[in-house]
C-alpha cells in the first residue's frame, strides 16, 4: 500500500500534490478513523482556509463534531485537545518549509502526534475509500472556540512565574510571521517580560525571513540583540512548536546546547531519564549524566521521543532543532513552553543565557549527504553494515562510536539521499571521519 503520511504528517505543494481533494477524503479517513470530535487549526499559510474547509468537511461528513480553533500555534491546538478530551485534533501546517507548501498534521487525543500504526489504519481507510458517510440528521456540526487562553495559563502553571518577573526581562520575540504571533508576545508579558517583537504579523507568505529558524535565517535577530539591551532572543518556525535562542551577547545558541541546559535542569529537579533522538550531540548525555541522570536514544522525528518518553515515563525530551517536550505540561514540542522554561533557569540560576551555554561542552560537527535513489537506501544501508569494521547502533540507520567521536550514517525519510552526520572533540577529527564515511556511502552507491 502507498503511503500518505511522511515524517510530520502529510505535506506537498498546494494544488499539487496537496488538494482539496485529498484534505476532504484525509478529513473522511480522520472522522472514520477516530469516531468522536475533533479539534482543527491552522498557522499562517495562505491556502490554510482552502484546506481548514476541506478536511472540516471531511470530518463532519462521517458524523463528528468538529471544533475550530482558528489560528494558533501547533502546541495550542495540542493543548485543546488533550484538555477537552477530544478524540482529535488536526493543524493545517508545513512548519518550517517554503510559502508554497502546505500540510496536514493529525494528533491523537492525547495531543501527541501519531504512531505509525495508527498512520497506517487512516491510510488503510483512506487508499480503500472505506470511509463512513452519515446519515443527514447525523452529520457533525462546527463550532468556533478560543484555545489560546487555557494554553497561556498551562504554561504559567509550569514555571515559577514570580522569579520570572522579578528579573524584568527584556525578551525580542522573532515571530517568523508564523502562528507563534497569536500566542507568545502575549505568552512573554504575562509572565512580566517586555517584549520586544519582530516579525509578529501573520503573514503566509513569510516577508520576514524564512520558517525555518536556522542560524543564516536569524541575521535581524541577532542584530538586534547586539544592538540592545535585551537579556534574550527566541524565534519560532511556521507553526511555532520549536525555538531557538539568541544570547544577550547576540550568539546564536545551538539547539543541542539549549537542549543540554534544559534537560540538566528538568533531571536536577526530579532525576529520571532524557530521551532524544541517535542525533543528538553527546553534549546533552555530558550533562544529563553529571546530574545523575539517564539518556535513551530513539530514531529521528518528534513523534517517536514523545511516545517512548509517554512508555518509559521519562523527565525531559527533545531534539537538536529547538523541539522540546516537558511531560509535565503536554507530550509534544512546544516553542512557548520552551521559552517559558529557559526564562525560569535563567532566572532561579541567576545567570545569563550565555554562562548556561558556556557549561555545555563544545563539540565539532559536520554534516554531508550522498545522492542515493529512494529504491536503492535500504540496499546501500545494509552493505554499509555489513562493511563496518567497528561496531554498529542500528536504532536509526548506522551509528558508530568513537572514543572521541560518533558518525551517523542515516537514509533521509523526505530525500533522495543518505546523510552522513560527524560529532567529534576536535574539527579536524570531524572532517577526517566525514571524508572517510562519505566517501564508503558514496563507493557503496557508484
Amino acid at each position: 500500500m502507498p503511503r500518505l503520511f511522511g515524517t510530520n504528517g502529510v505535506r506537498g505543494v498546494t494544488n499539487d500534490g496537496m488538494t482539496v481533494d485529498l484534505a476532504l477524503n484525509l478529513g473522511r479517513a480522520i472522522g472514520t478513523h477516530f469516531d468522536g470530535d475533533v479539534a482543527i487549526g491552522t498557522d499562517t499559510r495562505t491556502s490554510n482556509e482552502m484546506l481548514k474547509q476541506a478536511v472540516v468537511a471531511g470530518v463532519t461528513s462521517t458524523g463528528c463534531d468538529v471544533y475550530d480553533a482558528g489560528l494558533v500555534p501547533s502546541p495550542v491546538l495540542q493543548y485543546y485537545v488533550r484538555q477537552h478530551d477530544l478524540a482529535a485534533g488536526v493543524i493545517i501546517t508545513a512548519s518550517h518549509n517554503p510559502p508554497e507548501f502546505n500540510g496536514i498534521k493529525v494528533v491523537a487525543g492525547d495531543g501527541t502526534e501519531l504512531d505509525a500504526a495508527t498512520e497506517e489504519q487512516i491510510e488503510d481507510i483512506y487508499f480503500s475509500e472505506g470511509w463512513r458517510s452519515s446519515a443527514w440528521h447525523d452529520v457533525g456540526v462546527v463550532q468556533s472556540v478560543a484555545a489560546i487562553g487555557g494554553y497561556l495559563e498551562g504554561v504559567a502553571a509550569m514555571v515559577d512565574v514570580a522569579a520570572i518577573a522579578e528579573r524584568q526581562f527584556t525578551v525580542v520575540a522573532d515571530c517568523g510571521n508564523g502562528a507563534g504571533c497569536v500566542a507568545y508576545p502575549y505568552m512573554l508579558r504575562q509572565l512580566g517580560c517586555r517584549v520586544v517583537t519582530l516579525n509578529a504579523q501573520p503573514d503566509g507568505t513569510f516577508p520576514g525571513r524564512n520558517a525555518e529558524p536556522v542560524e543564516e535565517n536569524l541575521g535581524e535577530l541577532v542584530s538586534l540583540m547586539k544592538n540592545s539591551n535585551a537579556d534574550l532572543g527566541v524565534a519560532y518556525d511556521g507553526d511555532a512548536d520549536r525555538a531557538i535562542f539568541v544570547d544577550e551577547a547576540g550568539c546564536y545558541v545551538s539547539g543541542d546546547k539549549t537542549l543540554a541546559v534544559t534537560a540538566a535542569h528538568a533531571v536536577e529537579q526530579a532525576g529520571g531519564t532524557v530521551v532524544t533522538p541517535v542525533s543528538t550531540s553527546s553534549c546533552v548525555a555530558d550533562l544529563v549524566e553529571a546530574k545523575g541522570g539517564t539518556v535513551r536514544y530513539t530514531k529521528v522525528g518528534s513523534p517517536i521521543v514523545a511516545r517512548r518518553m509517554i512508555e518509559t515515563d521519562a523527565t525531559f525530551g527533545g531534539e537538536e532543532n529547538g523541539g522540546l517536550i516537558f511531560p509535565g505540561h503536554q507530550y509534544c514540542r512546544d516553542g512557548g513552553m520552551a521559552t517559558a522554561a529557559l526564562l525560569e533557569i535563567m532566572a532561579l540560576r541567576d545567570m545569563p543565557l550565555s554562562a548556561l551555554a558556556g557549561e555545555v561542552p563544545d563539540y565539532a560537527l559536520v554534516k554531508t549527504k550522498v545522492d542515493c535513489a529512494s529504491k536503492r537506501k535500504r540496499e546501500i544501508m545494509q552493505a554499509f553494515i555489513d562493511g563496518e569494521e567497528h561496531e554498529v547502533d542500528t536504532t536509526d540507520g548506522a551509528k558508530i562510536v568513537f572514543d572521541d567521536a560518533w558518525v551517523l550514517v542515516r537514509p533521509s525519510g523526505t530525500e533522495p539521499i543518505i546523510r552522513v552526520y560527524v560529532e567529534a572533540t576536535e574539527q579536524q577529527r570531524a572532517e577526517e571521519l566525514a571524508d572517510r564515511y562519505k566517501d564508503r556511502v558514496a563507493g557503496l552507491v557508484g
